[in-house]
């Protein structure tokens, strides 16, 4: 997957394709040198950064560069040093120590971060993964070896070495039909290559810039590709304008914006001796200068550099993966208190329910981890949403489990807990970086108490869905096998029948199960219709006092509205329906993939004024 290029000649190619392929991060109204009369965080460099406010309206605030900014680490008027292999950049990254640059606090999302946060971040918007990978054979027959990088090392080398990646498959591009498109048209008779770029899932700038004519041709008229062109266009946006997000110099006053790297004379020469030493190679005196500039940027604006506690805890949450390996735990939980379910067995159901509250509190900690660094309850995105609604359900069952001495709270808790863990760590749920609010949800006490009650409510739905789960499974499977039955009934003990008694035993005994299951199921279900009708009331409440209407038939509207009817409908069908039970369980999975759309379909697929959401 390499071409042999001169590196001169990739340099102006980059430059003429980025400016044709995409359009500058943002106005580059400044044209004056960057360096002039700017020291330690004057207020002549603080005008650069105000695109970092936060925008008004429905937007969550993005990352915006200033692409008048110089890359320190590279100016381009240093001779090459030599472009490295992959193996010899690979022995490289395992000598260098990059962990004191790693707790530097730097303006990323509108919000004091840390450097490896940025750099992970970074990261994956570029390659659509958590690390880079690169690829190596040691014979022509063998298979490719992969060889990972930290994210932190990758962050630097893109900003130090960037002609390294020239060749190299880094570019994400997520959308198939273009990146197929691409490959065929650059690789037009060749499909074992087309195959190994296809596996990649990403391509290199070189690639891109073969195909302006593509991209900004048929793939820009055809609407269908509209969606992977701009995901494509954001990582390409990215690895060009990396070095913009080195705002490591804290703010001069109180409230003041912070300043890029290139603006401080000293800061500039160490990161452009740092560069040297990168492309060189040198291990050695790229870790004493790693050393030198962690030890001075705290110095600068020092009174208003945040505290070191913050940077050490952040360090904890992006090393502890946001906490959500949680989910192993209430997994673990759920099988357990499901055999302890069905067996009976005392021991069984205290290990389960030891797991949960385990999975309960890593769930916990990272959330209120999260709330300190967000300096927000963080439940303002899809993804803390998610987190923030398992974590209510959770302790809701939790708590119910231990007051009504029932262990099938404690199965429908783990079983929440462990899906809505699982799914945050899918990289298609939006919002999983930490960030500033959208400017809309930050206007009003009704809008937040809105927006969390129904958030509970969907919580309250998945409960109900997985005690609906357990009941059908008990409906249609437990008491058909031969041999002695045990069916534990939730919070009444252990009943043991013969399956040779003509079928009564176990008949009484199933229904006695069902019959607290079904209890149960109602429980979840019926504060799941009060809740979500409150959250609702207070919706319309809220949007005639910020829009001047009560309803408008906005999507996230309509099928919060349709996810509503479908539990009155449930709570009011049981005078009716000739079994009940079965009915309530069977309509309470119909609502619990309703609410799925309601909550994640709407948001993702509608348009609507509740894209924030």
């Amino acid at each position: 997957m390499t071409f042999s290029t001169n590196a001169t000649r990739l340099v102006a190619l980059f430059a003429a394709a980025t400016a044709l392929l995409m359009a500058p991060s943002i106005s580059q109204a400044q044209t004056e040198d960057p360096h002039a009369g700017l020291e330690n965080g004057s207020e002549a460099g603080n005008e650069t950064t105000a695109p970092q406010r936060g925008p008004a309206g429905n937007a969550h605030p993005t990352e915006m560069f200033n692409a008048a900014l110089t890359n320190p680490l590279d100016n381009r008027q240093r001779a090459s040093m030599g472009e490295a292999t992959a193996v010899e950049k690979y022995d490289f990254a395992r000598k260098v120590n990059l962990s004191p640059l790693a707790g530097l606090a730097v303006m990323h999302n509108s919000r004091a971060a840390i450097l490896d946060t940025v750099a992970r971040d970074a990261i994956r918007e570029i390659t659509g993964h958590g690390h880079y990978q690169d690829f190596v054979r040691s014979t022509s027959d063998s298979a490719p070896r992969k060889l990972s990088y930290d994210p932190m090392f990758t962050f630097i080398d893109i900003m130090a070495d960037k002609d390294y990646y020239f060749d190299k498959p880094i570019i994400s591009i997520e959308y198939l039909p273009l990146r197929r498109g691409i490959v065929e048209a650059e690789f037009p008779n060749d499909s074992g290559t087309q195959e190994q770029w296809m596996k990649a899932t990403r391509l290199s700038p070189i690639i891109l810039m073969h195909q302006l004519d593509l991209i900004n041709g048929p793939f820009l008229a055809d609407l269908t590709f509209e969606r992977g062109r701009t995901q494509m266009t954001l990582s390409f946006n990215r690895f060009r304008d990396l070095h913009a997000s080195l705002m490591l110099i804290a703010p001069a006053t109180e409230g003041g914006d912070w300043i890029h790297v290139s603006r401080n004379s000293v800061l500039n020469a160490k990161f452009a001796q740092l560069g040297d030493a990168w492309r060189a190679r040198n291990a050695d005196k790229v870790n004493a200068l790693v050393k030198d500039i962690a030890a001075v940027v705290p110095t600068i604006n020092a009174e208003h550099y945040p505290p070191a506690w913050r940077g050490q805890l952040e360090r904890v949450y992006n090393g502890g993966n946001n906490f959500i390996f949680g989910y192993t735990f209430y997994f673990l939980s759920m099988v357990l208190l499901l055999i302890a379910f069905g067996t009976g067995r005392v021991t069984i159901q205290r290990l389960g329910i030891g797991l949960l509250l385990m999975g309960l509190s890593i769930h916990l900690l990272g959330f209120v981890i999260r709330w300190v660094l967000a300096e927000r309850i963080p439940i303002q995105n899809q993804f803390e949403s998610m987190w923030g609604l398992s974590l209510g359900a959770c302790l809701f069952a939790t708590i119910t489990m231990f007051v009504r001495k029932q262990p099938i709270f404690g199965v429908a808790a783990a079983g929440v807990g462990f899906l809505a863990l699982m799914a945050a760590t899918l990289k298609g749920i939006p919002g999983a970086p930490i960030g500033r609010e959208a400017a809309i949800l930050n206007t009003s006490y009704i809008l937040f108490y809105h927006v969390n009650i129904v958030l509970f409510s969907y919580g309250m739905i998945a409960l109900g869905f997985i005690v609906s789960i357990i009941y059908l499974i008990t409906h249609y499977f437990a008491g058909r096998s031969a041999g002695t039955v045990q069916l534990a009934a939730a919070g009444v003990g252990t009943v043991t029948v013969s399956a040779g008694d003509g079928g009564g035993g176990v008949n009484v005994g199933r229904q006695r199960l069902l019959n607290d299951l079904d209890h149960a199921q109602m429980v979840i279900l019926q504060l799941a219709f009060w809740i979500l009708g409150v959250g609702i009331l207070l919706g319309a409440w809220w949007a005639d006092h910020s829009w001047g209407r009560w309803w408008a038939f906005d999507p996230k509207e309509t099928w919060a509205l349709i996810t509503w009817i479908v539990y009155l409908i449930v709570i009011h069908v049981r005078f009716v329906a000739p079994n009940r039970g079965l009915t309530t369980a069977w309509l309470s999975i119909v609502g619990f993939f309703i609410m799925l759309w309601t909550y994640f379909g709407v948001n993702l697929l509608l348009p609507g004024l509740h894209a924030y959401a």
